[in-house]
Parts: structure tokens; sequence; C-alpha cells
């Protein structure tokens, strides 16, 4: 068992015997002589103290903050903990932690701690202040991580089917279909390559395998894009009481026979869904043609929608699930 002051505190438990005393006078003695600038006396004095009474939280807040100052960040931030294991913690030693956690760039517990002094003070200025920049750090770290999520992905979808172990027949309709890229493939419906010349069950299941290695899968960036409109158009529409519109089932514009079959081949169910095609998507089913497509744009265009511009995709698609 180790004999080492700390180790009592970071270990302590209520088997630990308590001389509040002793503890006391030792950390008055420890005071004195960090006064008389005598640290090294000073520590080893608050780490007796400590040592006599485990929840001496005057004494372990001093060490802590003694540890602090001599750049021993792990012994601190130990010490701090244990000063706040009982309610009410003392601010001053969740002030620190969370100035501790936050240069480690651990802005989770720094958040976790500023939220103990705000609920206790709202009112504390500097533990406000500290809040915002913890707070800014944390978003900037987590939109760093996605950003170069997005840019790996990016890289990845721009890779030329080419580069992967394809058969003879499959690449060369992949190059006669225009399908160039990873991107592109996951651009196109298992329907699809399935309706081209040539291609057959053999090259289907032969580019699923590959896909699925990669956790991607065939129509999934049509999905994303879908999915990526329909929360631009809901950002586009907040505040303006016409948000509720999306979710209105299509059958509610009243569209032809025709039109509304071309939809339900889509799996068209909201205008949010209708919304997030764009004319190509639809102009590619079978008998849905100009008269239709005039006639979705009137319908959308009198409640002030309309469907998704080519300009506006750029979705990176995410792993598949599962």
């Amino acid at each position: 068992m180790s004999s080492d002051p700390l180790d009592m505190v970071i270990g302590s438990d209520s088997s630990v015997q308590r001389d509040e005393a002793e503890s006391t006078k030792l950390y008055e003695q420890a005071l004195g002589l960090l006064k008389d600038n005598a640290r090294t006396e000073g520590i080893a004095t608050l780490r007796k103290a400590v040592a006599a009474d485990p929840e001496n939280a005057d004494a372990l807040f001093q060490l802590g903050y003694q540890l602090d100052l001599l750049g021993e960040e792990e012994e601190a931030i130990a010490l701090y903990e244990r000063c706040c294991e009982k309610p009410p913690a003392p601010i001053r030693a969740l002030m620190n932690l969370a100035v501790l956690c936050e240069d480690r760039g651990d802005y989770i517990r720094a958040e976790r701690c500023l939220r103990q002094v705000l609920d206790t003070n709202p009112n504390h200025e500097r533990a406000r202040l500290f809040m915002k920049d913890v707070l800014a750090s944390k978003e900037m770290v987590i939109e760093e991580d996605h950003d170069r999520d997005i840019l790996k992905r990016r890289a990845l979808l721009d890779t030329p089917v080419t580069d992967f172990e394809l058969s003879v027949r499959a690449r060369t309709c992949l190059k006669k279909m225009n399908i160039r890229t990873l991107g592109d493939l996951l651009r196109i419906t298992e329907t699809e390559l399935m309706s081209y010349k040539n291609f057959g069950e053999s090259s289907l299941e032969e580019i699923k395998k590959m896909l699925s290695m990669k956790g991607l899968r065939l129509g999934q960036g049509l999905e994303d894009a879908h999915r990526s409109a329909r929360r631009q158009i809901m950002e586009r529409l907040k505040g303006s009481g016409k948000e509720a519109l999306l979710n209105k089932p299509v059958g509610d514009l009243q569209l032809s026979v025709r039109a509304r079959k071309a939809l339900q081949l889509l799996n068209i169910q909201t205008l949010g869904d209708l919304c997030s095609h764009t004319e190509a998507e639809l102009m590619g089913v079978k008998n849905f043609g100009a008269t239709s497509l005039t006639e979705v744009h009137e319908k959308l265009g009198a409640l002030g929608l309309g469907l998704r511009n080519i300009e506006d995709d750029g979705v990176v698609p995410a792993p598949a699930e599962g």
C-alpha cells in the first residue's frame, strides 16, 4: 500500500481515519510557510494535512492550487475533483478545474464545471465569460471534426471506379453510362443499372458487394441529397409560417393521375419530399412529361414552394447504417 499522502487523498473512502483537528493545525502551518515563500515545505505540510483528513476541502484546494502553479496538472486536477465531491462544490475549485480542462481541450468537462458554478451563482461574471469561450471552442472542434470527415468522404467519392476490382463487363457498362467515380455510382439506383443493356445480376451483385465493404450503397447519394434539401428548405421557411406545408401529403396538390403515378414510383409522399427532387429526377420517370412538370411547378408555386435546383447539390453521402 502506498504511503504517499496524495494516494490517500485520491483513493480515500469511509474507512480512512480522520483527524480534523490535526489537519486544521497542519493546514494553518502550511499557510504560514507559503506566506514566507517556503513553498516546498508548505506543500509537504499540506500533504500531511490532507493525509490527516482527506475531506479537508481547504487543504485539498490549497494543495491543488500550489501544484497547479508548479505545472503538476494531473495531481492538481485530482485534488480539485476530490475537493468538489461533497456538495456544495467550492466555486474556486470548480473554476480552476474548468481552466485546466479547457487548457487540455476537454471542453465538455470544462463546461460541466462552469454549469455547476452558474447553477449556484448565475451572475458569476468570470464563469459567464469563460463559458462563452468554452462553448465557442467546443463548437469549433465539432466543426473541424465535421469538416475533416467531409473532406475524407469527398476524397473517397472522387475515387475513379477503375480503381476498384470490378469485372471487365461491369467496368465497360459503367463507362458507357458515364459513371466515372464512386460518387457517380452512388447517385444511380439499382433499377437504373439493371435497365442498361448488357448489365446483369452478376455485375450488380459485384458492385453492391464492393460498396457494402465501404459502408455505402446504390442510390445513397440521391437519398442524402434529398434529405439535405429537405433540411435546407425547412431552414429557409423557418419563421415564415409555411414550415407545416412540407409535411402535407402530395395528394393535397390534386395532381393529374399521370403525375401522381410518377410521384408514387419515386416514393414521394409529402410536399417536402417533392421539393427535394429536381426536374431531371421527375422527368426521368416514364410517362412524366413537360405537361406534368408544368403542373407540378404551378401547384408548388401557388404555395410559395419549388423543386430543388441541381446547383444546390454538394451533398456528401454519410456511411450507410448497419
